[in-house]
């Protein structure tokens, strides 16, 4: 985690950390091996994340693939809410370290949505909104999705998604087929 240390801040740096740590919100899903002992383990490598605490993760929840590869099998979704010095950029690049750790291999080309050991998106980071090149906050598509709503709306209810105005609670009871 050295290399977090020697990121710059970015220009966004004041205005996102008032008070040094900021509220993000993760997406974890898993569907190959031994799922909940995957997502266990993903859970345990952010609390071991520097500057960051991890205050609450949702339940497992199994769901459907959507849009994956024939025969891919259901996932094991969760959530989990941080408090992190981390800025967006050092949290993202941390969540693809833990991936790789806990073997993924996004180098390797594979079919959209393919099955995978573990997936970690960034949801949320404060009330951030951040569209750049190698990240987007909030999670583009997150607000469509059951499996990333369901577990969100177990910690987080009354969160609101910055772009909609919507709670995380009122975002879940739009989607047509809920959890």
């Amino acid at each position: 985690m050295e290399l977090l240390a020697r990121m710059p801040r970015p220009d966004y740096a004041r205005a996102v950390h008032t008070k040094n740590m900021v509220m993000a919100y993760i997406a974890l899903g898993s569907n190959l091996g031994d799922r909940a002992a995957t997502l266990r383990a993903a859970v345990e490598q952010l609390r071991a994340l520097p500057q960051t605490t991890v205050t609450a993760v949702s339940d497992f929840m199994e769901t459907a693939p959507i849009d994956a590869p024939s025969g891919s099998r259901n996932f094991l979704n969760a959530a989990a809410a941080l408090n992190t010095g981390l800025w967006p950029e050092n949290l993202m690049t941390a969540l693809l370290s833990i991936e790789v750790l806990l073997g993924r291999d996004r180098a390797t080309a594979q079919p959209k949505n393919a099955p995978r050991p573990i997936d970690l998106d960034l949801l949320l980071y404060g009330d951030l909104t951040l569209h750049a090149p190698t990240l987007t906050i909030p999670h583009p598509r997150m607000h469509q999705r059951a499996f990333v709503l369901a577990p969100l709306a177990q910690i987080a209810p009354d969160l609101l998604h910055p772009p909609t105005g919507k709670t995380i609670r009122q975002l879940l009871q739009l989607l047509k087929d809920p959890l």
